[in-house]
């Protein structure tokens, strides 16, 4: 796994084997984060990262200088390796959660201007996701939450869906605070 962009660009981070998790590409991950750099100024941002895994998405946002990145997972070893990167990469700004991402949402009192979030494709509440961002009030006004999942799941009829986006076998949604 690598970091594409800002202070630890190229910066490959060693990820522990037999994890449970499935990293988004690169070539997804790029082309999320140049569809990103043209709506926010990642300097200003407060991301939420649900079911972080590895980090790969939070660790981006830190890198490239968001104030505050907080990055939710349940798994153990998943969480340890998030507390050891963030104090390799010196991410003060960052911090790991060991928390079920499904009930982090509902007891979470801060919003944000990102909440990215990539579920398990299988996991059966997934279409609740949006949702339960929005009666919590996770977005800032103008905030986005991106939800990365397998093609088989739409979301075209949500009321604050804006958008879709495929690469490869990743496809994210878009949705926005403002419906």
């Amino acid at each position: 796994m690598r970091i594409i962009g800002g202070s630890n660009k190229r910066r490959i981070i060693k990820v522990p084997s037999g994890l449970p998790v499935r990293p988004t590409t690169d070539l997804a991950k790029e082309a999320l984060f140049n569809i990103l750099n043209n709506h926010f100024d990642f300097e200003a941002i407060r991301v939420l990262d649900l079911f972080s895994g590895t980090g790969n998405i939070a660790f981006e946002f830190a890198s490239r200088g968001a104030l505050e990145v907080i990055a939710v997972e349940n798994n153990s070893r998943c969480v340890t390796h998030l507390h050891n990167t963030i104090k390799s990469l010196q991410f003060g700004q960052m911090v790991a959660v060991k928390a079920d991402a499904l009930r982090f949402i509902t007891s979470c009192r801060s919003n944000f201007d990102i909440v990215f979030a990539d579920p398990p494709y299988e996991i059966p509440d997934i279409v609740s996701i949006p949702d339960l961002v929005f009666k919590h009030n996770l977005l800032d006004s103008n905030g986005w939450l991106v939800l990365e999942h397998a093609s088989h799941t739409h979301f075209d009829n949500h009321p604050n869906f804006t958008g879709k986006r495929k690469y490869g076998r990743v496809h994210f949604s878009f949705f926005s605070g403002q419906p």
